[in-house]
Parts: structure tokens; C-alpha cells; sequence
């Protein structure tokens, strides 16, 4: 009776952690890369986090700045984060509020959201996350949770912030199994960046799919062991 009482409890607690946001319970900060308007802002704000909002379009990061003024734990940087410092990117910009803006073009994200186009260009110079962290001095606290919704471009972004990794207790990322933009991370890319960063997957949520094209996930890594310093450099 009472190892079935403790396995029922160890159980319970599995499920609160690996909920959809049950990692939040368990960190302090939040990086969020990829803010668009900031949707999560309440969210974050219910688990008191201090959260660290990233943007690159100009428009949209304005309308970001005017949403967070009532939440004083979160602030905004306008960057576009990639892999590198100083290149001169094309920011495709999306008909949905930008929410869909991507440096590659369109693949077969069109099959499953047909009424998403691009409607201009944009010209923004990336930086990577170590340096923004460093320039800005960004406190990443005791417990951080890294979030990537770039469109695409998440790989990039990770690469970007090898240096860092060790410092984030979880990552969430949105990937797809296909080419949804042309040249896009998949997830079989990132798993075993991932998991050679010493990573592991603890969640994972099929938000959209398509016969025939591929799926859109959501997943949660949690750090089990730390990059070694060759993958820090």
C-alpha cells in the first residue's frame, strides 16, 4: 500500500512538471526569443518570472514595449538572433501581425495556413544571444528557461548561444518535421544538437498537422548534463 501510494504521488508530480508550462514552477527568468506582442506575457507574469523579451521587427517590438509597460518584470530588446554578429539579414515580415516572420521564404507552410503570406522585406543586422546577453547584461538568474519561436530559424539561434547553454535549465522550442520555411530547422536536426548539448526531451506537443506534409511540435528539453567545454567556445 505504501509503494503504491508513493509511485501514485511520484506520478503526480511527474505530471506537474512535464505539463504543457509546468516548467515554469521551476525557474526564476525566462529568455523568449522570437516575443512578437508578447502572448505569454500573463502567463510568465502568474509564475512572477522576470522574462527577457526578444524582437526584431522594429513595428511589432514597439507594440511590445506599450503591452509589457504594466508588467514590470519583463523587458524587451529589438534583436534579430541568429548563429552570427554583424550580417545584414531579409526578414520576410508575415500577414498575421508579423507572427509568422521568417529570414527564409515560405515552403510548405502555405499547405497548412494558406491565408499566411509574406507582405514586405525588412533589412536587420543579427547578433547572437551571448553577445546581446553580454552587451545588455542580462542577468540569466539561478533557474532560466530559454523559449525560441523564430520561425525557422531556432537552430541558428541555439548555435548562436553555445556559450550559454549551460546556463539554461530548460529549453522550449516549436519545430516541424518538414520544410515548413525552405531551409528551416527539422526537428531531426535539433534532436541531436539537443542531446549533444546535454539535453534531454521531456515533452513533446503536436499543435498542427497535415497528411502528407509533416507536423508542427512543441518541445521541452531539460539540461541533465552540461555541454563540455569544447561546446562552450
Amino acid at each position: 500500500m505504501i509503494y503504491n501510494f508513493a509511485k501514485r504521488m511520484l506520478n503526480k508530480v511527474r505530471r506537474t512538471l512535464w505539463s504543457e508550462n509546468g516548467f515554469l514552477r521551476h525557474v526564476d527568468t525566462v529568455v523568449h526569443v522570437g516575443a512578437n506582442e508578447g502572448q505569454e506575457r500573463e502567463l510568465y507574469a502568474k509564475f512572477n518570472l522576470n522574462v527577457y523579451w526578444i524582437e526584431p521587427i522594429p513595428s511589432v517590438f514597439e507594440l511590445l514595449r506599450t503591452t509589457l509597460q504594466s508588467f514590470p518584470k519583463q523587458k524587451a530588446y529589438k534583436a534579430l538572433v541568429l548563429d552570427r554578429d554583424g550580417t545584414t539579414c531579409t526578414l520576410h515580415v508575415a500577414s498575421n501581425a508579423g507572427a509568422s516572420s521568417s529570414i527564409f521564404e515560405l515552403g510548405e507552410h502555405r499547405q497548412l495556413w494558406p491565408e499566411i503570406s509574406f507582405t514586405h522585406d525588412i533589412s536587420v543586422e543579427s547578433t547572437t544571444l551571448t553577445t546581446l546577453v553580454r552587451t545588455q547584461s542580462i542577468d540569466l538568474g539561478t533557474n532560466t528557461a530559454l523559449v525560441l519561436d523564430t520561425q525557422g530559424s531556432e537552430l541558428l539561434a541555439l548555435k548562436g548561444a553555445t556559450g550559454l547553454l549551460h546556463r539554461f535549465k530548460y529549453v522550449k522550442t516549436e519545430v516541424a518535421d518538414f520544410d515548413s520555411y525552405l531551409g528551416c530547422c527539422k526537428l531531426s536536426e535539433l534532436l541531436p544538437f539537443m542531446k549533444q548539448h546535454g539535453f534531454q526531451e521531456v515533452r513533446r506537443d503536436a499543435f498542427m498537422s497535415s497528411p502528407g506534409v509533416g507536423t508542427y511540435y512543441d518541445l521541452l528539453f531539460r539540461q541533465v548534463l552540461a555541454a563540455p567545454p569544447t561546446a562552450r567556445k
